[in-house]
């Protein structure tokens, strides 16, 4: 038995319903937040690469670097703000977040 396209679709599906009900279940919690768009990133370098293989074009593939390196700036940006925001405010709920509005 050999892993076809099929496989790789499914797993890239699960991890992408994964990181939507991540972010629909659990709005109170910041990191868990962040952690499934990281998931939702994953499943779609997933699709690629598995697209890329199947096609013998390296094109999926280079795409899936670029998108990685977005994922990884997001994920520093990202917790470099959070970090900023709990020095300053001495929490991170995302309910906390509507008193920046200025």
């Amino acid at each position: 038995m050999s892993v076809g396209l099929g496989h790789y679709l499914v797993v890239a599906a699960v991890l992408f319903t994964l990181g939507v009900v991540g972010i629909i279940v659990n709005r109170k919690n910041i990191i868990v937040i962040l952690m499934s768009v990281e998931l939702i990133l994953l499943s779609v370098n997933i699709n690629l690469v598995a697209f890329s293989a199947y096609l013998g074009d390296l094109t999926g593939q280079v795409f899936a670097l670029f998108i990685l390196t977005v994922a990884a700036a997001e994920a520093a940006i990202g917790l470099a703000i959070l970090v900023t925001y709990f020095r300053n405010r001495g929490t991170i709920a995302v309910e906390d977040v509507n008193m920046m509005k200025g």
